[in-house]
């Protein structure tokens, strides 16, 4: 199969301060509230993983930062993987699950689908060009307010998918996530196996 483009997945092993080269748009974690941090703040950057970086205010408050703001921190965005360039209902399924791996909560540095909150991905053809997605999902805990954060991460990562028409991404509570729906390497990852 032909590859489209390539998502890097970038993720940080040690925190850095970093002064903010211009105001940017934040997401306040863990309650999910949107507010702006000020250029010539100093903030230290706790993780970044997928194209989002979580960091540390001066005041000590949690926040996401979009990689569409990378440069705001000094950074560069990234948002490249292997991706088929074919648009039939197997190919987009298969790029829709490649591009949900480069979602995270931005509180645990494993992406959405080795945490096991992805439960379906179903994908529809259309016509010979064009697919509609639907995406079954839970979040780790009922009232996270980061959900909706990542609901629309979902929903914009395919939606930007060669083939896709229509997305949805629904989340649900019930069956409710349980560490073990995490996959073995997640479990390593985060020291519980």
């Amino acid at each position: 199969m032909p590859e489209l483009f390539i998502y890097k997945t970038f993720t940080m092993a040690e925190r850095e301060d970093v002064v903010l080269t211009r105001d940017v748009n934040i997401v306040t974690i863990p309650d999910g509230n949107t507010g702006t941090l000020s250029q010539g703040q100093i903030v230290t950057i706790h993780q970044a993983l997928g194209d989002n970086y979580t960091v540390v205010t001066d005041h000590g408050h949690m926040v996401r930062i979009a990689g569409a703001d990378a440069d705001a921190l000094g950074k560069v965005s990234h948002q490249l993987h292997t991706l088929v360039l074919e648009t039939d209902a197997t190919a987009v399924e298969k790029n829709c699950w490649e591009v949900m791996k480069t979602v995270y909560d931005p509180e645990i540095p494993v992406n959405i689908v080795d945490l096991g909150l992805v439960y379906q991905c179903k994908v529809t053809q259309v016509d010979e060009k064009l697919n509609d997605v639907h995406v079954i999902m839970t979040l780790t805990a009922p009232g996270c307010g980061m959900g909706p954060v990542i609901q629309g991460d979902v929903e914009k990562c395919i939606r930007a998918l060669p083939g896709v028409d229509r997305v949805n991404v629904e989340v649900v509570l019930d069956p409710p996530w349980a560490r073990e729906m995490m996959s073995e390497v997640a479990q390593l990852q985060l020291g519980l196996y």
